[in-house]
């Protein structure tokens, strides 16, 4: 070292300290006080105030103590006795690739009556030009409608948006279409305009999408959304290599509103797909990227023959099968790889934990960190092996708007039981809440807090027979959540030197009734110590 990088680095080193000489930290950056500070801590405290310097909680405790580390350039927040939480996360979503449709939607999210559907869509085609596609791909089910929940008719479309093509996809179960959007896709031979299960996904391919310039306005229309309803990070099942170049330049220019933790992998659906992933597998590598962008475990798809559809009473995987799932789940472990499986239905989880057992006298997988997804039919003894497995439950609720559908498909007491909410939070399994949105569900945290300490559906109708308390719902969407996205040292609770993620409420979380937890509001966002969002009271 030269004496003019000994002088330099000596310069840095006093002012870098110059603070600390005077016995004062940097004042605060942020102060948020006279408010019900709710930190989801192990210990589930609740303080007055919180402060924040940089995109760090500095501070977490009275309103006199943290208000002494503020300055003259700090921003006060009087919160007027507010609830603040931390900011919630989803473990599984599909949001990247919605960020190609979301400008065209009109989201029906948590939306309990049809005359209101119909009124948002309505509402819409007065603000676009004739001719324009409007659609809506999932996230809502018609059983949610508690006012009409008859099937969509195609002159019933046509009277509320005459001039636009439309197409309403409820969940993954049927499309609804108008006059306009059967001639587009040249499906005019269709009386009704209903498309069934096995027909939705090739309209939703046809639709248009957004790319470029527009595809970046769509995408951040759809993260101002999340940051809307108090997501401040979440899951990505798949991270589309089309789109997420345009996550990493926000990420990289400060403009990146949420988390993006990518679940991703090189999945197979034979026995020659799996002889090409194997290499593929053994060059991944997890945790290279930051706390705003990262990926963190393979995923969610393992052997294609073995991915349970929605909407199926019941599955029978095959041995030649389960023995092509085995040969990726070795070379998943072998490679030291957290693995985020989709796992739905009795004999596919028990069966998938059959491989594992197996897998794991070979290659030991708790500290990898592995999570079976979905998970609606899991059972007290398939908790009892994951439990020894240091296996995770990521537990996606599609009952708040398939209610109604999995009631038809496995009769009213089997689709009371999906999921066992009480059986998996007594079963020390580490869990946590993942919507599995847009399309299979909605993506409304308070929506999901909601239906887990109530057991309803969008619309009212009873569908859980488990429910759980509100605490341990609130600890599943933040703190438990961390854990499946590698930052439990970082996000899910409001604790000193953890990153500033926080959500501002209009109500209290703790105290109101519970069936008034669906209609908390965020009024204020911060992700990274900067506020992404600021609503009105």
């Amino acid at each position: 070292m030269t004496g003019r990088h000994v002088l330099l680095v000596a310069a840095s080193m006093l002012v870098a300290g110059a603070s600390w000489l005077r016995g004062q930290p940097a004042p605060l950056d942020v102060l948020l006080f006279n408010g019900k500070i709710i930190t989801v801590d192990d210990r589930f405290t609740v303080a007055q105030a919180v402060g924040v310097r940089g995109n760090r909680i500095v501070a977490v405790g009275t309103n006199d103590e943290v208000s002494r580390l503020a300055g003259a350039a700090t921003r006060r927040l009087d919160l007027g006795g507010k609830a603040v939480i931390p900011g919630l996360i989803d473990n599984h979503m599909h949001l990247l690739r919605a960020g190609t449709t979301w400008q065209r939607e009109v989201r029906l999210d948590g939306v309990g009556s049809r005359a209101r559907a119909l009124e948002r869509l309505r509402a819409r085609a007065r603000t676009v030009p004739p001719g324009e596609w409007i659609y809506t791909l999932g996230g809502w089910a018609l059983e949610q409608f508690a006012d009409d929940a008859r099937p969509f008719t195609r002159d019933e479309l046509d009277r509320a948006v005459p001039d636009h093509p439309l197409v309403l996809q409820a969940s993954y179960h049927a499309s609804y279409l108008n006059s306009r959007a059967l001639t587009s896709l040249g499906l005019t031979g269709n009386p009704t305009g209903a498309i069934d299960e096995a027909g939705i996904r090739a309209v939703a391919a046809r639709l248009p999408t957004a790319s470029g310039d527009a595809l970046a306005r769509s995408t951040r229309a759809m993260i101002r959304d999340l940051n809307k309803a108090g997501l401040t990070a979440f899951g990505s099942a798949g991270c589309e290599p089309d789109v997420l170049p345009l996550y990493r330049g926000l990420a990289d220019t400060r403009q990146l509103d949420v988390r993006v933790f990518c679940i991703t992998g090189a999945g197979a659906s034979s026995p020659a797909q799996v002889d090409r992933a194997v290499p593929l597998i053994r060059a991944m590598k997890m945790g290279q990227g930051d706390d705003l962008i990262d990926q963190v475990a393979f995923g969610e798809s393992v052997y294609g023959p073995l991915h349970d559809p929605m909407f199926v009473k019941g599955s029978a995987p095959a041995a030649e099968d389960l023995a092509q799932w085995r040969r990726m789940a070795t070379e998943i472990a072998a490679a030291g790889l957290p693995l985020h499986v989709h796992a739905n239905l009795t004999a596919t989880i028990g069966a998938f934990l059959d491989q594992i057992e197996a897998v794991n006298r070979e290659h030991p997988i708790a500290p990898l960190r592995w999570a079976l997804a979905h998970v609606n039919q899991l059972d007290a003894m398939h908790l009892a092996r994951m439990k020894k497995l240091g296996v995770m439950a990521a537990v996606h609720p599609w009952a708040v708007i398939n209610g109604g559908i999995n009631r038809r498909v496995f009769g009213d007491a089997a689709a009371a039981a999906m999921p066992r909410l009480r059986t998996i939070q007594a079963s020390g399994v580490p869990w946590g809440f993942g919507s599995d949105g847009s399309r299979a569900n909605q993506i409304l945290p308070f929506t999901t807090l909601w239906w887990a300490v109530t057991g309803k559906m969008v619309g009212g109708a009873t569908v859980l027979a488990e429910t759980i308390d509100r605490k341990d719902a609130l600890i599943a969407h933040t703190r438990q959540n961390a854990r499946f996205v590698f930052r439990e040292r970082q996000i899910g609770s409001l604790e000193p030197g953890k990153l500033a993620d926080l959500v501002v409420l209009d109500r209290d979380y703790l105290t109101v009734p519970a069936d008034d937890i669906r209609n908390i509001t965020p009024v204020l966002t911060m992700v990274d110590g900067r506020v992404v969002y600021e609503g009105t009271p």
